[in-house]
């Protein structure tokens, strides 16, 4: 006997073969890019001893990732972490992102057709802002609008991160 779907779940699929039909994503598309750009970020060397720090098992951690993906690009609701949480005790900063995002955009262009890899870029740039907005802040730095957040590697003691200034064209 099959069960109805409740509304949310008639909603979400609908979303999700909307998003597929307008970009071409699917689960073995996310399932590339993830795997396509963890190995860049493994052989990184900003990037990659953080998580080297802090992932023992890849198998599982992609796995996760691809669910991650697949919730923010086709909305299908798979994934149910909390980023934020898992982000905050990590030693990173603006550095960390602006490279995240820079190897994240080059495997989604290569990988993707170019639809796709808006698709997927436009939420990045999006999860990436937030991470560092949160991380900041749980520093006691609220950025304004274009500043950025970097770690001071000052020495114990010593005075609390700060954020830098907007980008040139960028109002504060």
């Amino acid at each position: 006997m099959t069960l109805p779907l409740v509304p949310d779940v008639q909603h979400r699929a609908a979303i999700t073969a909307r998003v597929q039909a307008e970009t071409g994503i699917d689960d073995a598309m996310i399932g590339r890019l993830v795997h396509g750009f963890y190995d860049r970020v493994r052989r990184d060397p900003l990037l990659g001893p953080v998580f080297a720090a802090h992932v023992d098992d890849w198998g599982p951690h992609l796995a996760k990732m691809c669910a991650f993906w697949s919730s923010v690009a086709l909305m299908s609701g798979r994934y149910h972490g909390q980023p934020m949480q898992k982000h905050l005790p990590l030693p990173i900063d603006a550095r960390h992102f602006d490279r995240w995002l820079a190897l994240f955009e080059m495997a989604a262009r290569e990988i993707c057709p170019a639809v796709a890899a808006d698709h997927f870029i436009e939420r990045a740039r999006r999860i990436a802002e937030s991470l560092e907005l949160g991380i900041a802040c749980s520093h006691g730095v609220l950025l304004a609008k274009g500043q950025r957040f970097v770690r001071n590697t000052a020495p114990a003691g010593a005075s609390p991160p700060e954020a830098s200034p907007p980008e040139e064209g960028e109002q504060g």
